[in-house]
């Protein structure tokens, strides 16, 4: 297949007419048109129905429009990488984030990452952790950050730490004591993050062992959102990150309840599509997040430690 005919091919069916795709490629419309025609005669179909108003692909134009599509992705891929690698550009890095990795350990990477290489731009998506391993498995973006369990048929990953997640409440909140019993949480007052992220898998999972489904009176999508409703409602409490709440902790705002050795966590990772080659900028950012002491330090000692009493666990509990 001559590639000069199909890029012709290309530019046309994106710009819908003849006259459009040869504005676009800066050449005459005879001679689009001739290239169009002799990659049909190749090919042996015909590519495009003429219209009044333009262009409309045929079946056979559409099978192979997706493929020139993926080839000339590939061939803007191919280039960026080989200047970023030559040093002509500063590259692009795209980064997806599950929500509470994202809001409280992601920032400090990426602050890391720009006083190293201030050239490379960056773009970081929030969301939560099926819709990151989603994005990353399907090739959307290189580089996604998750919370808990992921297919490791098809990532590799990097792991960061072990993030535990506590149950907390307002200091204000006088009818829940220090201590009390998991089993006591189960309805009523409880509000959690919503069904697909991390800690709501995590949280499930450890209720599930203990035979328990835990039913929150309110499901919500923002960790921020969360702590908003816990101070505005006595008596509720909810499971979060400690990570997420170590300032209201150490404020004094929120407390932890204490659940007789109920411990539940889950494992954090870098993930990337298996067999991927990464960008230049990617790796380099996979590189510093490998040497970093930034996650250990936001998850904090005691999490780290953690993390060495349940290896050999799943996510979710360590009783």
């Amino acid at each position: 297949m001559n590639f000069t005919h199909l890029y012709a091919f290309f530019a046309v069916a994106r710009a819908g007419t003849v006259s459009a795709g040869s504005e676009y490629l800066k050449v005459s419309q005879p001679a689009v048109t001739r290239e169009i025609k002799e990659l049909e005669r190749r090919l042996g179909s015909q590519l495009f129905d003429r219209m009044p108003r333009g262009v409309v692909l045929t079946e056979a134009g559409c099978l192979l429009m997706r493929y020139a599509t993926q080839i000339f992705a590939l061939a803007d891929s191919a280039e960026l990488e080989l200047r970023e690698l030559a040093g002509l550009s500063g590259g692009h890095l795209d980064l997806v984030a599950s929500a509470t990795v994202g809001v409280y350990l992601v920032p400090q990477l990426l602050s890391d990452f720009h006083a190293q290489h201030p050239a490379v731009s960056v773009s970081l998506s929030v969301s939560n952790s099926q819709a990151v391993q989603s994005a990353v498995s399907t090739s959307e973006l290189g580089l996604g950050f998750i919370e808990g369990s992921y297919d490791p048929s098809k990532l590799d990953s990097l792991s960061l730490g072990y993030d535990e997640i506590i149950a907390v409440t307002t200091r204000t909140t006088s009818c829940i004591g220090k201590t009390t019993r998991a089993a006591d949480l189960v309805t009523g007052r409880t509000i959690l993050r919503e069904k697909g992220s991390g800690v709501r898998e995590a949280v499930d999972a450890a209720y599930a062992q203990l035979g328990l489904t835990i039913e929150p009176v309110v499901s919500v999508s923002n960790t921020e959102a969360i702590k908003q409703l816990l101070r505005s409602t006595p008596g509720s409490v909810s499971f979060l990150s400690r990570m997420s709440v170590l300032n209201e902790l150490s404020d004094g705002v929120f407390e932890e309840i204490d659940l007789n050795n109920f411990k539940i966590g889950r494992h954090l990772h870098l993930v990337w599509l298996r067999g991927r080659s990464l960008s230049r900028a990617a790796s380099l950012f996979k590189a510093m997040v490998s040497r970093s002491d930034t996650p250990s330090r936001l998850l904090g000692q005691s999490a780290m430690q953690g993390n060495d009493a349940t290896t050999k666990q799943q996510d979710g509990i360590a009783c």
